[in-house]
């Protein structure tokens, strides 16, 4: 029979098909072509992993190190006791036992904290019992350091110190042997509640700290003392005790408000404010910039395009003054002799940037041009367009002048510095973490909580950027096509 498309009889047709499959040398050159193109792929990842982690490692670093008791220790860790799954149960358990939650811990009236200690003892010396001692510490640094609250120490009653195990062991090609101690700490049972319960061990030299109930926060001395901040502390004091160090440790002297607390409501404030006002004057301005037509037009966007070149430290000097006159005295309308350590001062000073004018023109003129005029057809004038027509389109381009314009406020250091000055409740977040520094960082090198603090500012930029990513990307790809 014939085949109806070539006209090949069936025989015919059966032959050619073989012939039509790759043979093996092409079969092997594709092969070896999938394999480049899978290796390309490849160098391609590694080189992107390489470079994400030459950017992102130190931020990474440096937010591991914020839970670490000493975060400038050599050689450093990457295993801190903190994120250890068996201190968070410890922790639990020990802040049940002195009185608190879970969660939070405490040591209140009728606690009694449990606590084990195991210490490896050389052969050929006779082990002896920890001293136990309950310190009046105080809670950190800082401000924290003079508004210490109740200690401790003031009402804990130790137990006699008991050993309850000890087995053969060798430990780093030394045999000797491991011995367990076990020791109670009680309230005496006044009412009083003290937020930490600080515990210091000493030992003899060369008996060597093993495990602990929970790990301690320093071995000192050679190794013969160990100290813990709080041994009734909770999962979340333990894991983030440099993060409630933060915000318990820093108050307002005069008003006392919680100052990090404050510092952040300052930003998001700020922040807004300037993002709403950005997203205003930025949309109108680039729409009358891409769609008007007035005398000037172009003067007026190079102007924009001018003023985006010029650093802030150049003009700093200028508008210092203008607000220290209060805008040549127009303050004085609403009772105001100057602008200076004010929020209306920062605002007015940063209405709306020349880039967000500059990507909002960029979209406009983007979109086409029939849409307008089909509305005009209909009778609609430029404000009508601009609410109804155009603005809904601009989304992309509005959350990314939105997710800049936060980043750039809520990141911006030097202005806030020149302009908010006293008291400390005015502070930006930016400025307070200064204020932190100079608090923990240059007098008693505790930088635990500066890098807690600073981890926790980029937090609200990369949660935002997360959900407005979408957004931001369409907002940028838009602005490079030119309608």
């Amino acid at each position: 029979m014939a085949d109806a498309r070539t006209g090949a009889t069936a025989p015919q047709a059966a032959a050619v098909h073989p012939a039509s499959q790759p043979t093996p040398v092409e079969m092997e050159k594709q092969k070896a072509a999938a394999r480049r193109a899978w290796a390309r792929a490849a160098l391609v990842y590694v080189l992107l992993l390489v470079f994400s982690l030459f950017f992102m490692g130190p931020f990474l670093f440096a937010t591991l190190s914020s839970f670490k008791d000493d975060p400038i220790e050599w050689p450093p860790r990457l295993d801190p006791p903190q994120l250890k799954p068996a201190n968070w149960v410890a922790a639990w358990r020990l802040g049940k036992a002195g009185g608190g939650s879970g969660w939070f811990g405490a040591f209140a009236p009728g606690a009694e904290v449990p606590f084990e200690v195991t210490y490896f003892v050389p052969d050929g010396i006779e082990p002896q019992a920890p001293i136990v001692r309950v310190p009046r510490r105080l809670p950190g640094a800082g401000i924290g350091a003079v508004r210490p609250g109740a200690f401790a120490a003031d009402y804990a009653i130790v137990s006699e110190v008991v050993e309850t195990a000890r087995q053969p062991a060798e430990v780093a090609g030394v045999s000797g042997q491991l011995v367990t101690y076990a020791f109670t700490i009680r309230h005496n049972g006044e009412p009083v509640v003290a937020d930490r319960l600080p515990l210091d061990l000493e030992v003899q030299l060369r008996q060597t700290f093993y495990s602990a109930t929970l790990a301690p926060n320093r071995i000192e001395r050679l190794g013969r003392v160990q100290s813990w901040n709080n041994v009734a502390p909770g999962v979340i004091p333990y894991v983030f005790y440099n993060y409630t160090r933060v915000f318990q440790e820093n108050y307002s002297r005069t008003t006392g408000k919680n100052l990090f607390l404050t510092w952040i409501g300052n930003s998001f404030f700020i922040a807004g404010v300037k993002v709403l006002t950005h997203l205003i004057i930025a949309s109108m301005t680039g729409y009358a910039l891409a769609r008007l037509r007035f005398p000037g037009r172009n003067a007026l966007f190079m102007l924009i395009l001018f003023s985006m070149m010029i650093p802030g430290q150049v003009t700093f000097i200028s508008n210092y003054l203008v607000l220290r006159d209060g805008i040549f005295g127009l303050s004085k309308l609403w009772g105001q002799e100057t602008l200076l350590n004010s929020f209306t001062g920062i605002i007015l000073s940063g209405l709306c940037g020349g880039s967000a004018v500059f990507i909002m023109k960029q979209f406009f003129e983007s979109l086409p041009r029939e849409l307008e005029e089909s509305a005009r057809i209909d009778g609609a004038g430029p404000a009508t367009i601009y609410t109804r027509i155009v603005l809904p389109l601009a989304r992309p381009a509005l959350g990314a002048v939105a997710i800049l314009t936060f980043q750039g406020v809520w990141n911006e250091f030097f202005w806030p510095l020149i302009v908010l000055t006293t008291p400390q409740d005015k502070f930006t977040l930016t400025v307070g973490l200064l204020n932190l520094r100079q608090a923990y960082g240059a007098v008693a090198l505790d930088w635990g909580p500066l890098l807690a603090g600073a981890f926790i500012s980029a937090v609200p930029v990369i949660i935002i950027f997360l959900v407005f990513q979408r957004y931001f990307v369409e907002g940028i790809s838009f602005t490079g096509i030119k309608g």
